[in-house]
């Protein structure tokens, strides 16, 4: 069994920074992209950023050059680092990876709790 656990939500005033954390537990053999996407209320789930189990990393428009994505294979984790935030990125961010259990066996795409962030002064 495989659990994703986010941290590092919070409160946090427009223009500042926050870190979240992903890390997978459980029977992992490996574990290849990792992503971070968000909720805002009333909006659909979007996709803020990705990472290949290479390093190789995508942000979406919206979050280039505010928002950095990195990962430490070693931990099984996947960060997501927030800079110059807004209320626009107020939201549930949620941490899913694409992970193997088994050396052949089929990857499974599982999905964190999520974690709230919000931007408010």
């Amino acid at each position: 069994q495989v659990q994703l656990v986010e941290s590092g939500g919070g409160l946090v005033q427009p223009g500042g920074s926050l870190r979240l954390s992903c890390a997978a537990s459980g029977t992992i053999f490996s574990i290849t992209a990792m992503f971070w996407y968000r909720q805002a209320p009333g909006k659909q789930r979007e996709l803020v950023a990705g990472t290949s189990s290479s390093g190789n990393t995508n942000l979406a428009d919206y979050v280039k050059g505010r928002f950095t994505i990195s990962r430490d294979n070693a931990k099984n984790a996947v960060y997501l680092q927030m800079n110059s935030l807004s209320a626009e990125d107020t939201a549930v961010y949620y941490c899913n990876a694409h992970i193997s259990s088994e050396r052949y066996g089929p990857q499974f795409s599982y999905w964190g709790q999520g974690t709230q962030v919000t931007v408010s002064s």
